[in-house]
Formats: structure tokens, sequence, C-alpha cells
């Protein structure tokens, strides 16, 4: 079958491919209660596609796509195939416009910027509307080694007090993670709280993910859908084989064609194909196999650097594709300079990997550092991350978090100060208490440990041009913005050209 697509996509224009991705997008729509295996959407980019090689799917029967709670919602109310299985902030203003508001997706729970909101009122949804966030309530754990107070609560809602228990609850808003891809995860959520039972034996990783997808599909149905009656272990089953079978990744370029075509393994097929365990490729060299770690992680395009002297396609679509590899060759091999990350620069073992002390001084790496899941670009081991796209910019001290902050469209979220924790990047010139500034203390409101705080995971790069904005709080509208705050961040010191074609290959994923 997908040679026969291969074969297809190499000789139609873009044109043609728009016109053809438009009719099997309407096409969803009219055959509401059958999904095909493999299916196409347009995206500002191209086409996506997400495969499921489980076959074809009737939704009627499927509990993915049935409401078990008491708002409506399913979990392909916030998980849509045409953005790859999550939710694009264009798709969820286009929802509200079309509904009033009325829609199960701003079912006020955490669609909304706090619960009280009127379903119609925009102001009220601005979150979902404008940069896809669902409000998130965390209660602080019980004998955190910390203490938090809200010191900016633009919508009233911020911190929350039990008064008889006295236990905190803390709105946090984040992107929905899309439900394809999984079989390559390392943890469950962006905080990690739903990885009940560890990714991180091969031996075991297939019945624990299952076990944490299951548990995962229970907790959003009783949450996100207010189900007053759980659901069955018949229903968790066919929601977490649905999700398994899943696969998204970009097929075509508006520029570049086809991405499978003269040697490069772009879109499903080989997605569907890339071998992985826990801690494949591990930064620390945790391979349980003992590979040491290489950071040439992505080798998608790598047949096209060359351009492919001998293709039949018009010149601009050759640079397309050469840009495109140049793009994958700086993923790979920009060095960066990583400091004052938590997860990384206090992390004993990247002290001990490296032979220094802590806190780890600046180190060189690439973006593969973290990104080291071999053509997927998570993690393959947990390691939540600090990189400082939740640091409020109004207290920030790291001129290097500073400017990347700049370069980023952030939405107006709670700030929170938090106190407590000894400082892990300790400065002599700064003799005042510690106090840590956030959007989103991370992990460390499931852990309630000092060391989780503003730490999350690193998302799976594939079908990334379907699903914007980007990082967990929505801060970048596009994928120029991403690449402009890791040029800031660390320090890349990457030229217009070399942006634009780390832009074009990350839009190809």
């Amino acid at each position: 079958m997908f040679s026969k697509i291969r074969s297809l996509v190499s000789t139609w224009g873009p044109r043609r491919w728009m016109i053809a991705g438009g009719i099997l997008a309407m096409a969803t729509v009219v055959f509401a209660n059958y999904l095909p295996q493999l299916q196409y959407f347009l995206d500002p980019m191209g086409v996506t596609s997400t495969l499921n090689v489980n076959g074809p799917s009737n939704t009627s029967n499927n509990p993915f796509f049935q409401s078990l709670g008491t708002n409506g919602r399913t979990c392909a109310t916030c998980h849509v195939a045409a953005n790859n299985m999550g939710l694009s902030a264009q798709r969820a203003k286009l929802v509200f416009l079309a509904t009033d508001g009325n829609d199960p997706l701003f079912a006020s729970v955490d669609g909304a910027n706090c619960p009280n909101a009127a379903p119609n009122d925009l102001a009220a949804h601005s979150l979902l509307v404008g940069y896809g966030l669902f409000r998130i309530a965390l209660t602080v754990p019980v004998g955190a080694e910390f203490q938090i107070r809200a010191i900016h609560d633009p919508y009233g809602c911020a911190i929350v007090t039990d008064p008889v228990s006295g236990q905190q609850t803390v709105s946090v808003y984040r992107r929905p993670l899309p439900a394809t891809n999984l079989g390559f995860l390392s943890a469950v959520m962006a905080d990690g709280r739903e990885t009940i039972q560890p990714l991180t034996n091969p031996a075991t990783f297939q019945a624990n993910l299952f076990a944490d997808l299951a548990h995962q599909a229970l907790d959003a149905t009783t949450g996100h859908a207010q189900a007053t009656t759980p659901p069955t272990d018949a229903q968790l089953t066919g929601i977490v084989n649905f999700e398994l079978g899943l696969y998204s990744a970009q097929s075509f370029s508006t520029n570049a064609r086809s991405l499978a075509v003269d040697g490069a393994q772009g879109g499903v097929a080989a997605l569907s194909q890339q071998a992985y365990h826990p801690g494949i490729n591990d930064t620390l060299g945790q391979d349980p196999f003992g590979s040491p770690f290489n950071p040439v992680v992505f080798t998608t395009f790598t047949q096209w650097a060359n351009g492919a002297p001998d293709s039949d396609e018009p010149l601009s679509v050759v640079q397309a594709r050469q840009a495109i590899a140049a793009g994958e060759t700086i993923f790979n091999t920009h060095p960066l300079t990583i400091a004052n990350v938590r997860g990384l620069n206090d992390n004993p073992a990247v002290a001990a990997a490296l032979g220094t002390s802590l806190p780890v001084p600046a180190f060189q790496g690439t973006c593969t550092t973290c990104h080291d899941a071999p053509n997927v670009g998570d993690h393959s081991e947990p390691l939540p991350l600090d990189i400082g796209t939740i640091h409020d910019p109004a207290a920030e001290t790291d001129p290097s978090i500073l400017n990347a902050l700049s370069q980023l469209s952030l939405p107006d979220l709670p700030i929170y100060a938090i106190t407590g924790c000894a400082n892990p990047f300790p400065s002599a010139d700064d003799p005042s208490p510690y106090v840590i500034y956030t959007t989103d203390p991370g992990k460390a409101l499931i852990s309630g440990k000092c060391a989780d705080v503003n730490r999350t995971k690193g998302p799976i790069l594939r079908g990334l041009a379907a699903r914007a904005p980007y990082f967990h709080n929505g801060a970048a509208r596009d994928l120029n913005e991403v690449v402009n705050f890791y040029n800031q961040r660390f320090q890349m010191n990457l030229t217009d050209d070399e942006k634009a074609e780390l832009v074009a290959f990350l839009n190809s994923l």
C-alpha cells in the first residue's frame, strides 16, 4: 500500500495534493462513523497524515469517540485527527465562533479560564481560544518542600484554598498532548503524573504503557468529561488500543512536495516502523543494551542533503528539500550552550558524565542532547527539564532566558512565587532570599519536591505543523518563535538562513 502511495505522491504537484487533501478531509466529515486506515488533512504547511496500523475504525463502536461523561465531551473533542490527534488554537477559535462557545470543548471545568465562566463568554475562554490552553487544577501535595502564593491572578482562580483542610489547588494552563505516536513515550502527561508504572524497562514497557494510558483515560473521563460513573475496563481497553495503533506525521510539503521520495523517510509509513525501546540512544549512556549516545538522532531527510541531482523535480522543489535536510543537520550537529537548566545543570548524573561537580557549569550540546529518541525527538528516558518558557520575564535575572522569552507570544497567565527551596545555581553576587517566579510549577505539583519545580517533559516532535501553538504553555505561536527562543536561550548564533532551514525541517516532521 505504501509503495503505491509514494509513487502517486511523487508525481502529483502541490495543487493536486491540496485538492486531494481537502477531499479526503471532507470525506472524513461525511463518513463520520468510519475512519479509514490512512487519513490525510490539510495543514498550514501542506498535508499531514494519520495511520491506524490496526486498520479502519468504526467510530460509533469505539469508546474514544463516545461521550462517557456528563458534559458531552469525547476523547476526540480535544484530540482531533486533523490536528494530528492534538488541538490547534486555530481550531479552538473556529469551533467557538461556529457554536457561540456552546461546544463541549468549552466545558467550564477546564475549557474556560476559570470554572465559573458562562459558555458563550469569549473573554472567559481566551486562553483556550487564543492559545489552545486548558486549565489543569492540581492540589499541592501534603508535606510539599515549598510554599506557593499567587502574585498575579488575572482570572481570579489561580489558587483556591480549602477552608477545612487548608490544601491549596493551583490552576495551571497547558496544551493537550497528541493522542498519537504513543509507543515512543517515556512519560505520560507533561508533568508525568499519569506514569503510574515506569516506562524505563524494555521488558515491561508495553504492559506498563498500556496500564498508564488506561489510567490516563480513566482520569480524563472522570475529570475532563466529568463522568459520574468510571468507564468500564472494556471501554478503557478500547480507548488505549485505538490510541496505540495511531501514527501521525507530515506527509507533504507545499514547497518540497512528498516527504517520502528520493530516499527521504518522512510521513507515517517509516515512522510506524521506527525502532524504539526505553533508554534508546540515551544522552547519559543509559541505553539498556549498551549502545552509546549518537547525536545524529534524525536521519529522516539525510538523502536530500545533496538535492537528488538526478531528480526531475523543478529546481525550487530540489532547493526546498535541501533546506529541510540542512535543517536536520543543524538539529543534529549545531552547537548550543546549556546553562542554568533544571534537570541538567543540577543533575548529579550529568555532573558525573562530565566529570564535574554541582552545579554543572555551562557545557556544549546540540538539540539532540535533549531530543534523543531516533527520528521521534522526545527523550527516551524520563528527564523533565526547565528551559525557561514558564519563567516570569519581570523577575528573570538570566539574560539568555530573558532574551529568549522576548521572542515568544506569552499568554497572560497567573504568576506564582515559590519559596522554601535552595537555589540550584547560586550566585555570590545575589545574597537576596531565593524566590522562583513561574506560571507553572510543573512536576513539583505532583511530587512536592523542590528539585522538580518548573520541570516538564519534552514532547514528541512528529506532526508539529498541524498543532500550533507550541511549548506546553502555548507561548510560541509558530515554529519561527520556537527557533528564535532556542537561538537566544542556548546562544546558538544561528544565521537567518539557518533559522529558516531549521523551521523547514521541524515543519516537515
